[in-house]
């Protein structure tokens, strides 16, 4: 996936292309049997779904709340220089957001596209890249080199996304910040609402300054509605 540096797999890459009738097994293959059968069935399907390169699933719905802490403010305006990937506003509740989901063209990986719109200002858009690769079988970047390792978990019906390492990539080779040096835990949630609807949800918590950044927002699967 050219959006990554080149790295070594510590573990053999999944295949980029299986047969359409089995789905999409990357997410899956990433949990144990029992997790992943516990998880509801609309939350299983929608990280099934296949997609074949270059296409791309989008997703709409409502922000229902978003907050900053002074800390978690400074973060995310000083992030504003790799791209922004932290929400840089907290009154933007009940404006619309988007998201699009779009499969690498050589089926290594998925680049996430989130737009926060704003009254009268230009929408904030968020760029990511998730490559099924690395120590622990997923990783994103967010620019600038920057990227983590993430660890898919699953709590009470949700599926989480939690981050693991933070790094950065210079001159070719990669660096794992020290954990001193790291902005906190990530956890990026997936819960079923029922009736086609699901809510994102994303905490970032650092041991020492606490909660820097909730954000829920409500999304409609437009396949499912």
């Amino acid at each position: 996936m050219r959006a990554y540096p080149a790295v070594k797999r510590d573990r053999p890459a999944l295949p980029g292309r299986v047969p359409d009738f089995l789905g999409d097994m990357r997410f899956r293959r990433l949990l144990s049997a029992e997790a992943w059968a516990g998880l509801p069935e609309a939350v299983r399907r929608r990280f099934a779904k296949r997609l074949r390169g270059g296409e791309s699933a989008v997703y709409c719905g409502r922000i229902a709340e978003t907050r900053l802490s002074w800390a978690g403010r400074w973060l995310a305006r000083l992030l504003t220089v790799i791209g922004g990937p932290l929400p840089v506003d907290d009154d933007n509740e009940g404006t619309l957001a988007i998201v699009t989901v779009t499969e690498a063209a050589d089926n290594a990986g998925q680049y996430w596209t989130r737009q926060y719109n704003r009254a009268g200002r230009f929408p904030q858009v968020i760029h990511s890249a998730k490559a099924f690769a690395g120590p622990t079988g997923l990783e994103e970047c967010v620019g600038g080199g920057i990227g983590m390792t993430l660890r898919l978990r699953t709590a009470a019906d949700r599926l989480l996304f939690v981050s693991d390492r933070y790094f950065c990539t210079l001159f070719g080779r990669r660096v794992y910040l020290p954990r001193f040096l790291e902005p906190g835990r990530l956890t990026v949630g997936h819960e079923d609402l029922g009736g086609g609807r699901f809510a994102f949800t994303l905490d970032l918590v650092h041991p020492l300054l606490g909660a820097l950044v909730h954000q829920r927002i409500v999304f409609r699967d437009m396949t499912e509605a």
